[in-house]
């Protein structure tokens, strides 16, 4: 792997949120979900898929069992028959159960608001944990998914060989004000426009400030920020009870 280039002075980060947010000023997930706790099952399903498998398997399933106690009634085969099209569809049925348990035994049936409690339940990772402290919760967390791992070397924003040393990095770096967004800013452009392959750079809103050597002088015509018509992994025909990021849910 090729050293990654020097990381961003504080004023060109400043620089790259400010035309991020410009470009798209509420930036959301594109999970679909209802509360904390459909959001959490989400962000479990999530790993190694798609979000749209994922909105196509919730869409059926939080019809039926969309909190802790009717996921348990539901029980591990039935959750496994909503998500058979998923990945890894029988450790996360698996782990969803565990997760309603956990939650109506250690809380009340609520989702916790702190990392720690969260890290403790089945399938819920760091990356996890922050995804929904910041959605669910309003705060300023950044989960280091591969796509930005992917945007913090490539372009010089956080170089770093892990993604909880990306993670750290941004947390030192990326100034206050741009912290609750800059998860979804960051994932969307890797998503969309710093794609791992063939990435359109001639689209993109911060090429003039990205240090990657191997950029390409143009490329294929987009959204700056967010998925070029056709593109995105949002259903478009969510449920109306779905959320997509409309921002903290209590």
């Amino acid at each position: 792997m090729p050293d990654a280039p020097p990381s961003f002075s504080p004023e060109r980060i400043d620089t790259v949120f400010t035309r991020l947010a410009a470009a798209n000023p509420a930036p959301e997930t594109e999970l679909a979900y209802r509360d904390p706790f459909t959001l959490l099952i989400a962000v479990v399903l999530s790993a190694q898929a798609t979000d749209v498998s994922v909105n196509k398997a919730t869409r059926t399933l939080f019809t039926v069992a969309d909190t802790p106690q009717a996921m348990l009634s539901l029980g591990e085969d039935g959750v496994r028959d909503h998500i058979r099209t998923i990945g890894l569809f029988n450790t996360k049925a698996r782990n969803v159960i565990r997760i309603a348990e956990a939650l109506i035994r250690d809380h009340g049936g609520r989702v916790p608001s702190d990392r720690a409690a969260l890290e403790a339940l089945p399938g819920v990772g760091r990356k996890s944990a922050n995804v929904v402290l910041n959605v669910a919760f309003g705060q300023p967390t950044i989960a280091v998914d591969t796509h930005i791992f992917r945007v913090c070397n490539r372009t010089g924003l956080a170089p770093a060989k892990t993604p909880a040393a990306v993670e750290a990095r941004l947390d030192q770096s990326v100034p206050a004000r741009w912290k609750q967004h800059a998860h979804h800013w960051l994932i969307l452009h890797g998503r969309y426009i710093c794609t791992a392959r063939a990435p359109k750079c001639g689209s993109c809103a911060i090429a003039d400030l990205c240090a990657w050597p191997d950029k390409p002088t143009g490329g294929p015509t987009g959204g700056p920020t967010g998925g070029p018509t056709g593109e995105r992994r949002q259903d478009g025909d969510a449920r109306p009870a779905a959320r997509t990021g409309k921002g903290p849910v209590k």
